[in-house]
């Protein structure tokens, strides 16, 4: 039960990244749009490493 629990808040976190970096490549621009993406990268990266614990 844990494992689904695990693996669901890694696709919400990939999700809530997608969305982001999405956001921030329309409507924003200059040093903003930077952050906005490196804090997606970021996202992405724990949701990686939450999919990754789930597996293991």
């Amino acid at each position: 039960m844990q494992k689904m629990w695990l693996s669901l808040i890694a696709l919400f976190i990939m999700g809530l990244s997608v969305f982001l970096v999405t956001f921030a490549r329309s409507k924003t621009k200059g040093i903003i749009r930077m952050g906005l993406s490196a804090v997606a990268f970021i996202m992405m990266l724990v949701g990686f490493i939450t999919g990754l614990a789930s597996i293991i």
